[in-house]
């Protein structure tokens, strides 16, 4: 084999394993590249307890529970389905119900969260489209007021 045969010969084989190991880090990827789920689509996968994920929505009116030390309980809503979270820690300055939150940790149980990080969003700018869309339908997004801008395109 000539000079030139091999040289080609290890290019061809370096771009098959890097492309061989770029398709198993994408298969590994497909369900977690989502930057979080809302409350329904946790529901329709049927997350399996021990799983790691992010879940965005509103906090549900008259959920959070507050324990004697950092502890508290909240349930996250897209008004169609629902997770109850539990977190220990201090809860984010903008924390409080009503308003637009993610908490990022791993399935306790069915539509359980025990999470290690909670992010509160200072307004619905940061939406997820289907969350926004079922606050229209049930009137509860108000175009007009401060932070009620259109979700931001996934």
């Amino acid at each position: 084999m000539t000079r030139k045969g091999r040289r080609m010969t290890l290019i061809v084989g370096a771009l098959a394993v890097l492309g061989i190991a770029a398709g198993l880090v994408l298969v590994a990827m497909k369900d977690n590249i989502v930057f979080f789920y809302g409350p329904s689509e946790v529901a329709e996968k049927g997350v399996a307890p021990g799983s790691r994920l992010r879940i965005g929505g509103l906090v549900k009116d008259g959920s959070v529970l507050r324990g004697n030390d950092q502890s508290m309980s909240f349930v996250i809503t897209d008004t169609k389905k629902e997770v109850r979270v539990s977190y220990t820690g201090q809860a984010p300055e903008l924390f409080r119900e009503g308003q637009g939150v993610v908490a990022e940790g791993v399935m306790a149980g069915p539509m359980e969260l025990r999470a290690d990080y909670v992010l509160a969003k200072h307004d619905e700018k940061y939406m997820p489209r289907d969350v926004a869309d079922a606050l229209k339908k049930q009137g509860v997004w108000n175009e007009g007021q401060p932070g009620a801008s259109a979700p931001a395109k996934p």
